[in-house]
């Protein structure tokens, strides 16, 4: 990554939306170039464009933070637990946990499910606490590339 690629995710956490028109002369490029740096850097898996919801905004979802302590290997616990659609993502960490997975469900009855019914028994898993979420107070995807 160059300055210039930089310069291009910058502008998008801003706005991931901005025309390639826009953009172009805001990084120091041609729309055409702007759209094929980008394209690189999507290639690259450097960058993924999506639109992101708040499910707690859409209404009737429920969210938790799951911490895991595992026995054995913990990558092996988070492979499984990422095949579940419910899995938003799946994180590997030390401490008093292994992992962490945030989890979004329809309901509060649907993550108690989840929990109970599909996290509980996987192979490794020796304990999970539930930490639901009330609220999103902040949700942030500035990050520096520089």
């Amino acid at each position: 990554m160059d300055d210039i690629d930089r310069a291009i995710l910058r502008e998008l956490q801003v706005d991931g939306r901005i025309p390639y028109a826009d953009l172009g002369p805001k990084v120091g490029l041609s729309p055409s170039a702007a759209r094929q740096r980008l394209q690189r850097l999507i290639d690259a898996k450097v960058v993924q464009v999506v639109g992101v919801t708040d499910p707690m905004a859409m209404g009737g979802q429920s969210m938790a933070l799951l911490g895991l302590r595992v026995t054995g290997d913990p990558r092996a616990v988070a492979d499984e637990l990422s095949r579940h659609d419910e899995v938003v993502y799946a994180v590997l960490t030390s401490g008093t946990f292994d992992l962490f997975a945030e989890v979004v469900c329809r309901r509060p009855h649907d993550l108690l499910d989840f929990v109970n019914d599909v996290v509980r028994p996987i192979e490794g898993v020796a304990a999970v606490e539930n930490f639901p979420y009330f609220g999103i107070h902040t949700h942030r995807f500035l990050w520096d590339v520089d």
